[in-house]
């Protein structure tokens, strides 16, 4: 499996990025209100990676030569959806809603060649929320930073999979098994593919220091089963719960792991 080791200089730059997008993601944090349209998020988020001298890494991205073009620069969606809900058209933001916001960025903007990718998501309450969807928001939270303390060289992909399997299942939570992290860093998406559960002796693969993912646990009030929306982006819960989503870029350094994106 591709393990996808990154260069000293190609690390600065991924660091670089991360930064800026963090600080990105705490101004759209900002925003979030009941009344919010998620087309002011989009169009902050375009003001201010342009302004970093950056380029939003999904907007026209396509999985394939003959897919359809991811529309806007944001992934913005609401409750039910899992991830992957273009920003466009705006939709406005409800007393109690959760939104979950997934940003990515190539740094810098190069004359010749390209830049570094990274990325970066976090959910968000809408004004007041009940108890059981902030436990659903804290879980999920929680289960990220336990699965980056396994983050070390000699590790395995399945360690990640498994504490966050292991933590959110123990509070009545499901992980979503159709989705994974992935790697990231010269591209949007590289391998190795980081599942959020244990994910049988194939993913026993060790991480490598100089590996940089994404890690990402998308975590289901109800039953971790999604389906795909018409619009052939927006992943939605098959029960209609609730689902949070939060994401971190990592760096497998020898001592462990180094969060470019806080």
């Amino acid at each position: 499996m591709i393990q996808n080791i990154k260069t000293k200089e190609e690390i600065e730059l991924m660091r670089e990025g991360g930064k800026i997008l963090s600080s990105v993601m705490r101004s759209l944090e900002k925003m979030v209100e009941p009344g919010l349209s998620t087309k002011e998020l989009e169009e902050k988020a375009c003001k201010l990676i342009e302004e970093a001298g950056g380029r939003p890494s999904f907007k026209h991205y396509k999985i394939s030569e003959d897919s359809t073009p991811f529309p806007t620069a944001l992934c913005v969606y609401i409750n039910n959806e899992v991830v992957h809900g273009p920003a466009l058209p705006g939709r406005i933001l409800k007393q109690g809603d959760i939104v979950s916001i997934d940003v990515g960025m190539e740094y810098p903007l190069l004359e010749n060649g390209r830049g570094m990718y990274t990325d970066m998501a976090r959910t968000f309450p809408a004004g007041k929320i009940d108890a059981n969807t902030k436990k659903l928001l804290e879980a999920t939270k929680k289960s990220l930073d336990i699965s980056i303390k396994k983050i070390k060289p000699g590790a395995t992909i399945n360690d990640i999979g498994k504490s966050i399997e292991d933590y959110i299942e123990a509070r009545g939570f499901s992980v979503v098994r159709d989705l994974v992290g992935h790697g990231v860093g010269r591209a949007v998406h590289e391998e190795p593919q980081i599942p959020h559960y244990y994910a049988g002796p194939q993913y026993d693969i060790p991480l490598r220091e100089g590996m940089t993912i994404a890690v990402e646990p998308m975590v289901n009030m109800g039953s971790w089963e999604i389906d795909v929306l018409d619009d052939e982006f927006t992943f939605v819960t098959r029960d209609g719960e609730l689902s949070a989503h939060f994401e971190d870029t990592i760096l497998v350094t020898k001592k462990g792991a180094e969060i470019l994106t806080r």
